[in-house]
Formats: structure tokens, sequence, C-alpha cells
């Protein structure tokens, strides 16, 4: 894929302050975040990370997907212009109302061919006055269909912390995701770590997929020893390099008397996207009974019994393409959204996503967050609650609290999966 990238800003990029001649309006946190993984957030897709360069200074960088945004021409044909207004607001915390920051910057793309799927990468500078943890919204918006998506971003504290570390690509642009393919060289800049020694560990890939939502078992554990360690001296021009092995994840440490750094992760499967068959196999885990799985699995034509499976449920060709095209596309949201030691898909949130489709209302809390499917004033509603795992790997971590009465709102799902019907709830 081509990226047109805009570091550092140039005339396409313009940095415009909030409290100057920009027209955008902060505002607080919202309450409900069931836009953050819904239709809406996938209509113009932006991804955003946080970078420290030294311990005072920060960089937000982002990326957008010029398929996603409206071009307009002059009415006498090309080129035609994209205009995107991407802008943060730093609060305390999720349920703070108190705005710390904020700033904005006006992109502007030009093209000849506006029907491309092309990657725009941009930044912008934020200040850090002070060591404390604190949240930014990163919002995009199309100012030539005023439509808009948003991401929310953990700041944290301390040195030593994974947003010290920024993976690049080839050629030199940031990465914009964690999950990194097998067997890949790999650059990575850390430059408040030039010149000293870090501690390197592989951890074998978790393959146990998540319990239904009623079953009373444990997450996998995290407490595992890792298979390979290393050490590496990053160079004093802030940047190293590793090759990536098998599947699993590597965590690098700049002291060995914390668990606290940088940890890349390696996919078992095709990521972010459901390419192969092999990748359709493994997600009709969660509604296929054992026989059937079986069955699949024994398959001299895995592909083949996949399109049995979906042809018999839905009972004809066209709702069959329109189950598939549903229940593989939240798993690829799912990958987006809640990826973390492993892929999206096979996390909690992921599996609650993928069977019960996107809430009315989820609530963010620094603990966890809450899904409420149904009013939320509604006793019949249906509240699934997710707690922030404490482990030094990822911040994107988080369990559900399974209960036994989810059990009949969970097979009422699968079954409707099972008969090619697509339901929310």
């Amino acid at each position: 894929m081509t990226r047109r990238t805009l570091l550092p800003f140039t005339a396409a990029v313009l940095a415009i302050g909030l409290a100057g001649c920009s027209s955008y309006a902060p505002v607080a946190v919202a309450d409900n975040f069931a836009y953050l993984y819904g239709k809406g957030a996938a209509a113009m897709r932006l991804q955003a990370r946080v970078y420290h360069p030294t311990a005072e200074r920060s960089v937000v960088y982002f990326k957008l997907r010029t398929q996603d945004l409206l071009y307009k021409g002059s009415g006498a044909g090309g080129p035609f212009r994209a205009q995107v207004v991407v802008s943060y607001e730093a609060f305390p915390s999720l349920d703070s109302k108190q705005l710390l920051d904020s700033a904005s910057t006006f992109v502007k793309d030009l093209s000849n061919a506006p029907g491309e799927d092309k990657e725009l990468i941009g930044s912008m500078e934020m200040k850090r006055n002070d060591h404390r943890a604190f949240v930014i919204r990163v919002t995009a918006r199309d100012l030539n269909r005023d439509a808009q998506s948003t991401v929310m971003v953990a700041v944290m504290k301390g040195p030593g912390g994974r947003q010290d570390f920024l993976p690049l690509a080839p050629n030199s642009v940031p990465l914009f995701d964690d999950q990194l393919p097998p067997n890949t060289a790999v650059r990575i800049t850390a430059e408040q770590h030039a010149g000293h020694v870090l501690y390197g560990a592989h951890y074998a890939a978790v393959s146990k997929l998540p319990a239904p939502v009623f079953a009373d078992v444990p997450p996998p554990p995290l407490d595992q020893v890792p298979d390979s360690t290393f050490t590496l001296t990053v160079p004093a021009d802030g940047t190293f390099q590793f090759t990536t092995g098998r599947s699993g994840f590597y965590h690098f440490r700049p002291d060995t008397a914390s668990t606290t750094g940088y940890t890349a992760f390696v996919p078992t499967d095709s990521y972010p996207l459901v390419r192969t068959s092999k990748d359709m196999v493994a997600p009709l885990r969660y509604i296929t009974s054992l026989q059937e799985w079986d069955r699949i699995m024994a398959a001299g034509d895995r592909r083949k019994e996949v399109e049995r499976f979906w042809s018999d449920a839905a009972g004809e060709r066209a709702r069959a393409r329109e189950a598939i095209s549903a229940y593989y596309g939240r798993v690829e949201s799912a990958n987006r959204h809640f990826s973390s030691y492993v892929e999206g898909w096979k996390t909690d949130r992921g599996l609650v996503h993928i069977i019960f489709g996107t809430p009315n209302t989820i609530r963010k809390s620094e603990r966890g967050e809450t899904w409420i499917y149904g009013d939320e004033t509604n006793l019949m509603s249906l509240t699934f609650t997710f707690v922030k795992r404490d482990e030094p790997y990822s911040d994107n971590d988080l369990v559900l609290q399974r209960d036994p009465r989810f059990k009949s709102a969970w097979y009422r799902n699968v079954e409707s999966w099972r008969n090619g019907r697509i339901l929310q709830n």
C-alpha cells in the first residue's frame, strides 16, 4: 500500500491551535463510548499513537486512509481535494471534564485519482510539563462530507514505558500497530534509551480461545516463563533493529528491576484481515458444536467445509454471503480494536463483539469497560463488565467477568448466527 507521508509538517499539513483561528470547539470526554467500536468508527479509519522522544516532549502521530475521504474537484476536473481537521484533547482521566491541553492540524491532500487507497500520516507536538498519566481523544473530521472518527489514547507516565518506543516502516514513517509479521526485520526508535542496553525476551503465543460468556473459566495466565532471552544495545542515534521470529510476543525492558517496557506482538494468523480459508476456520469455533468443529478440522478441504457450514446455516447463497460478510467483518473489527498479546478476535471483548455486536452503551473507566445491550435503565438489558488486567505487555488487555446468567443470551445469539440471522443482541 502506498503511504503519502505528511511528516514533518508540510504545506499540506498546517498546525492550528484550538485557541486560535480554528473553529473546532473542544468538549469533554463523552460518557457513552459505543461510537469507538461501532459502524461510525469504520466509516473513516483513524489510527493514532503517542511517542516520547524525550522526558519532556511527546508527539501524537495519526494515520488516515484516502479511500475513506471525500475528494472534491473544482468543477473542471482534477486535481481533487480532501480537507480534514485532526485534533486532540487531553484530559486527566476518562471521566474528567477538565481540559488539560488541545491542538489541531488542518490536513489538505490533492489527488488526480481520489479512488486510490493510500495512507496519510501526520503528527502534532504535545507539551508535557510533568510526568503524570492522562488520556487524549484524537478526532479526525472530514470537512467535505461532515463525517468524523475518534480514538482514545492513554498517555503513559514515567520512563521506560511502551511509549518511549516507536516502530518504523522501511521508509522510516511510524507504524501504528505493534502487531508485526513473523520473520520480518523491524526498526524501532527509542531516543531516550540511546546508548543503553535493552533486555529482551520472547514468549510463546497464547493459543487458548476464551470460554463462552457464562462459563466460570479463568483467562489464560500471563505469568509464563520466556522461551528465550537476549540483550541489545541501542545505537547512539536511538534506533535499533531486530528480526521477529515465530508467533508470540517480544518484550524489551530498559531495567531488569522492572517489568515496564515495550512489547511487539507476532500474530499467529493473517492480521488484521481475514484473507485465507485458514483464517476463516478458527473464528467459527465460537458458533460450532464440537462435532461440527471436529468435522471441519478433519476435512481435506476445509474451505469447502466452511462454505458448507454457512450454506447450511443460511439456507440460500445470498443470505450466506451476507452472514459471512457480517461475521468476519466483526472478526476484523475486533482485531482493529481489541488486540493485545493475542489477536483481537481471540480476546474477551472480541468474543462478545463477534457474537453480540456493538452495544448500545459503553462506559469506560481507568479500571475497564461496561457494555450495555438495550436501554441502560431496563433491568432486562444485557450488561457485560470487562476489567483491565494488571500486566506489563499491553494496556488493552481486558477480562470479562463471566456470569452463568448470560447462558440463555449466549445460546440465543449463537443460534441466530447458525440460522444465518444477524442480530445485534
